[in-house]
């Protein structure tokens, strides 16, 4: 992961069509684009999990099926607890068969349609299974298998997170993606001590009422906000990490990347 940072390679989030979609074909197509796209680049596809509750099929489902190849350098596949423990063992073991190397083991967004992981289907006594529970599941399950990431989230309370980070890196975490950054923020640095390659979120969106609903606070929607100058302002601000974009922009946005981050 270190070596993205290194070598200036962006991480590129892709959204998978949703089960429901009455355009399905149209669907497909578009992500396959897509992630043909980012990954002719040079660039990582990391591929949602089920975002916001929206029940959409899997990265380990429309990968194989589209015929997309996969380098093991260029895809992250996010994971969350909202899988049956059947669920979860064929998306993980689909995933090896692949060759997929990166995960980013987060709890997620439940939904009525979605059924949680259950503590006693991964014999713990805990009352709720979590991303630091299901790190660990992949760690003993795939041992050697998976470069596993977790999330940081700057608009909790510090000392929680912080709490919680521990736990995950205790768990085997081994590198860090934060919720989206609006230009700095001073809680990224208290993750220096952990000692992971960090990779900040940068919203692409103009769409304000969706990143309230990301970061857990309200942002007027006639907020100035200009996606880019954002990710100019986060590159020099943290030379360090690296850079993850959310809902990006691919016919206006994409073909300047390459001038932002060099």
């Amino acid at each position: 992961m270190r070596h993205h940072i290194t070598h200036k390679i962006y991480h590129i989030e892709i959204l998978t069509p949703k089960q429901n979609s009455e355009q399905l074909e149209d669907d497909l197509a578009k992500f396959a684009v897509k992630y043909e796209t980012v990954t002719k680049a040079g660039y990582v596809a990391c591929i949602t999990d089920n975002p916001m509750g929206i029940v959409s099929f899997q990265a380990t489902d429309i990968i194989p099926e589209l015929g997309l190849k996969v380098n093991p350098e260029q895809l992250m596949i996010h994971l969350n607890t909202f899988h049956t423990k059947k669920a979860l063992d064929e998306i993980l073991g689909t995933a090896q068969k692949m060759g997929c190397k990166y995960l980013l083991a987060i709890s997620g967004d439940g939904s009525e349609r979605l059924t949680r992981l259950t503590p006693d289907a991964l014999g713990l006594t805990v009352n709720t299974v979590t991303s630091v529970e299901l790190l660990r599941y992949i760690k003993h399950a795939y041992p050697g298998v998976f470069t596993c990431g977790v999330a940081f989230n700057p608009y909790e309370p510090q000392d929680r997170e912080l709490e919680k980070m521990r736990r995950k890196v205790e768990a085997g975490a081994e590198f860090i993606c934060t919720q989206p950054v609006i230009g700095h923020n001073d809680r990224i640095g208290a993750l220096k001590p952990f000692g992971l390659p960090v990779i900040i979120d940068a919203w692409m969106s103009k769409k304000l009422h969706l990143l309230s609903e990301c970061v857990g606070y309200n942002i007027p929607e006639d907020t100035p906000y200009d996606p880019l100058s954002n990710l100019r302002e986060l590159r020099r601000n943290y030379p360090d990490c690296g850079l993850y974009l959310a809902l990006l922009g691919f016919k206006t946005q994409f073909p300047v990347l390459k001038d932002i981050w060099v």
